[in-house]
């Protein structure tokens, strides 16, 4: 897998954007791509991927970026598994990286972002969980267990099954 540096990234999309060879792609959500993102780089999430080999395999170089480098990871194992031929090459660090080197940002809209979207959910239910359990049953004590063991398992892992539900709500795909 190849990777590119953040200045090295910034050098080629100065430089090749008219390049109809080279393509540009953001493999986050559309949410987070509205929210803010490289300008000169086309949104297909990662889950939709899978429907753009066949033009991806026009290009002569695909450079992929996510947040933070690690969807865009992903989608060069994927698409080196669906066999796309043309050279695929990963941005360290994502629009984290890009946003760290003082470079600008485009976005369309301001919304909270999913992960704060999760950490404001999962605070309301625990604390929902919590008055539940003083005021009506003990058993109301599972709903800040659960939510707790989804956080650590985030944190763990880096996949969070409510950030992907969140993701998928219609006011994050205005």
């Amino acid at each position: 897998m190849k990777h590119i540096s953040i200045s090295g990234f910034k050098e080629v999309i100065e430089s090749e954007s008219n390049n109809q060879t080279v393509d540009f792609i953001n493999v986050c959500t559309p949410a987070e791509y509205k929210e803010k993102h490289i300008k000169g780089v086309r949104s297909v999430p990662l889950d939709t991927l899978h429907t753009k080999v066949d033009e991806l395999n026009k290009k002569k170089t695909v450079y992929i970026h996510c947040r933070s480098g690690n969807r865009g990871r992903q989608a060069i194992e994927k698409l080196q598994a669906l066999g796309v031929t043309a050279e695929l090459v990963n941005v360290e660090g994502g629009l984290m990286a890009w946003e760290e080197a003082g470079f600008e940002t485009g976005s369309h809209t301001k919304r909270i972002p999913i992960i704060r979207q999760v950490f404001i959910g999962a605070g309301a239910l625990i604390i929902i969980g919590l008055l539940l359990t003083h005021l009506v049953n003990y058993n109301f004590l599972l709903i800040p267990f659960f939510v707790s063991i989804g956080l650590l398992v985030s944190g763990i892992t880096g996949w969070c099954g409510a950030a992907i539900i969140l993701s998928k709500m219609p006011w994050n795909n205005k």
